[in-house]
């Protein structure tokens, strides 16, 4: 029988309270597992505290918006009380600067910044590396322009280009059409007070004007987000999502309707850049996906090549394609992926235009002047224009951005500079000299080329448009529908266009020129 062991005999480990055991713990865990238990502990207590404190139909709310995130909409803006009228929201801006101009000082103030500085120096090619994009600025190509740019406007256009943009505004916000929001080319003078505008165009351009309109007031800065005019941009908005058929195409597919398509995307393009609204994003996809099936194929069998009026009809034009590549642009700077292969067909075909002895860009014949309509070209002269030279500049600056193939276009770039200041902006009634399309594109050219020729061009231009803005009447802030495309386009289109051209000074970032 085994003997009995003292009660001794046998280590027994020393009596640990709690404390002391957790201490041991504690001392042999790794400092961030510590770490990590604390927080957790202290999440768990503070979200049991003040969820306890919610009343439990408080809880189902929480719980369902957690489950649920609200969809972005466009609103419709609530009407006004009759008897209380709500004062007009004021849109942001950016800190005024000391203003050296007057109001009637058109002349004297160019459009020189630190990020926009422009010198005397000749067109050398690309000088800075800034992305091209609509506003430039902090937030990316499109966070500039966020919340307004009437700031800068006044400082580095003038006072009287500021002001001239604001009434343009306010014209086309008080002839859009109220329950649809679209701009009726030839339905506006309904919402005309007092007497009635004239300059009517024609109806089958309503969506295409309704971009242009929208473009506008994006240039100015105002959203459906933000600024006093955001209902009129909601209502707009809505009006080309409405219209929008499930291949993406704008309006109806009839006639020339590739112009619209163009000018509607790059205006959705622009808001979507704007305002990174999700609701924005698939249609501006489905509008690049059109336009994708909509150009031509090259005839030499590799690549594709540019557009015409209609989806792939065989023959192309540099007009449409300047509208076409605007749009692809203005995606590609406000995030969306756009294929090279559009841009590479682009350039093939200004190729094609383009004539290496003068540098000039035609229209569907290499180095030929601007087309005329039947009828016209006796009162409008192709010889004073150098409308499609133009668009084919402005092509080839978007073209190169997007590329990175500046040293392919330089060259014509600084040629076309030359026959645009051979034909400055000039608004003379009866000798053929006003063409607002080209003062549209030539002004956003010349904007990219700097030194003096932009110089010259912008005191000419401004000159032409604000000294030519109606002053009185309901057509105050609004423009004679003159020049060759006035009669198709209306007194609507050579309000937004006119306006638009004033909007240069921030409308796109320098890429080309000196800096």
């Amino acid at each position: 029988m085994p003997q009995q062991q003292p009660d001794d005999y046998y280590w027994h480990p020393p009596q640990q309270d709690f404390n002391e055991v957790l201490y041991e713990q504690l001392r042999k865990t790794p400092w961030f597992m510590i770490s990590l238990v604390l927080h957790l502990v202290a999440f768990l207590i503070l979200s049991n505290v003040e969820f306890s404190s919610i009343p439990q139909d408080q809880k189902k709310k929480v719980e369902a918006k957690l489950e649920q995130p609200q969809e972005e909409e466009l609103q419709e803006e609530p009407e006004e009380e009759p008897e209380e009228e709500e004062p007009e929201e004021e849109p942001i801006e950016e800190p005024e600067v000391e203003e050296m101009e007057t109001e009637d000082d058109v002349e004297t103030t160019d459009a020189e910044s630190e990020d926009d500085a422009v010198s005397d120096q000749p067109y050398e090619g690309k000088q800075s590396n800034a992305a091209i994009g609509l506003g430039g600025g902090a937030g990316g190509a499109f966070g500039g322009r966020r919340g307004g740019r009437r700031g800068r406007m006044k400082r580095y256009g003038g006072q009287g280009t500021a002001e001239a943009v604001e009434l343009g505004l306010e014209w086309l916000a008080k002839h859009q059409t109220p329950d649809d929001g679209y701009w009726d080319c030839d339905g506006f003078q309904e919402f005309c007070k007092g007497n009635i505008c004239d300059g009517k165009g024609y109806p089958t351009y309503d969506p295409g004007i309704t971009g242009l309109a929208l473009l506008a007031f994006l240039g100015a800065g105002y959203t459906h987000q933000a600024g006093k005019y955001k209902k009129t941009v909601a209502d707009a908005i809505k009006y080309l999502r409405r219209v929008q058929d499930p291949e993406g195409c704008f309006g109806v597919q009839a006639g020339h309707f590739m112009y619209s398509h163009a000018c509607c995307t790059l205006a959705l393009a622009e808001a979507y850049g704007m305002t990174a609204s999700p609701i924005l994003k698939r249609p501006v996809e489905k509008a690049l996906e059109f336009l994708y099936k909509a150009q031509n194929p090259n005839p030499s069998g590799t690549g594709k090549l540019a557009w015409r009026y209609t989806v792939q009809p065989g023959d192309n034009d540099t007009s449409v394609t300047g509208w076409v590549v605007m749009a692809l642009k203005s995606a590609k700077s406000a995030g969306l992926e756009v294929n090279a292969s559009a841009f590479e067909g682009a350039h093939v075909w200004l190729d094609q235009m383009s004539d290496a002895a003068t540098g000039r860009i035609g229209y569907v014949q290499s180095g030929v002047s601007p087309v005329r309509s039947e009828g016209r070209e006796e009162k409008w002269p192709r010889s004073k224009s150098e409308a499609i030279t133009a668009v084919g500049m402005l092509t080839r600056v978007f073209i190169s951005d997007a590329l990175g193939n500046e040293d392919a276009h330089k060259d014509w770039i600084k040629k076309g500079a030359r026959l645009c200041v051979e034909r400055l902006p000039k608004w003379v009634e009866g000798d053929g000299s006003i063409d607002q399309y080209y003062w549209y594109y030539g002004t956003l050219a010349m904007f990219q080329v700097g030194g003096s020729d932009w110089k010259k061009w912008n005191k000419a231009m401004k000159k032409a448009i604000i000294d030519h803005q109606r002053k009185e009447g309901c057509e105050r802030g609004s423009w004679d529908p003159q020049g060759p495309w006035g009669e198709d386009g209306g007194r609507v289109y050579s309000t937004a266009i006119m306006t638009m051209c004033l909007e240069v000074y921030y409308r796109y970032g320098k890429v080309f020129g000196t800096k």
